[in-house]
């Protein structure tokens, strides 16, 4: 906001844009939101103001940072083990966590690596849900720690 239009927003603006109109995908087609309202502080005038934004502008922002996720994913899979890249071949990746909401991230990350990727079931909480699956089974898994 602050580059593109001078504009001053807070952390929980910011946050608030990210879900209403943020996307991964500067083209979505018919799925696209309608632009959004943001409010905030002219740099220039130190007055309130407010501007629309649209889904394109906030995915051209966050190109850089869903570049360095999908460079990460790629690194992880070149140092998976035979046997799970077989199985992540099958069945594919699966995003979890509140980021993976982000419009047509799914989408991004399978153009960039040619798997299937799925949205995990109610994303916000599958990494606690499968730490206390984990945590309730530990005795089973005690191998892996030695």
């Amino acid at each position: 906001m602050r580059r593109q239009h001078n504009i001053l927003v807070g952390e929980r603006t910011a946050e608030q844009i990210k879900i209403e109109v943020g996307s991964a995908l500067t083209d979505l087609g018919d799925q696209a939101p309608p632009p959004y309202a943001v409010r905030g502080r002219d740099l220039m005038t130190g007055i309130p103001k407010e501007i629309l934004i649209t889904y394109s502008e906030i995915a051209h922002a966050l190109d850089k940072s869903i570049s360095k996720v999908e460079e990460a994913i790629l690194s992880a899979l070149e140092m998976t083990p035979p046997e799970l890249s077989a199985d992540i071949y099958k069945t594919g990746i699966y995003l979890a966590g509140g980021g993976s909401m982000l419009r047509g991230l799914d989408k991004r990350i399978s153009m960039k690596t040619k798997l299937p990727v799925h949205i995990a079931e109610d994303p916000l909480r599958a990494v606690a849900r499968g730490t206390s699956i984990a945590l309730k089974n530990i005795g089973r898994f005690q191998f892996l720690m030695r």
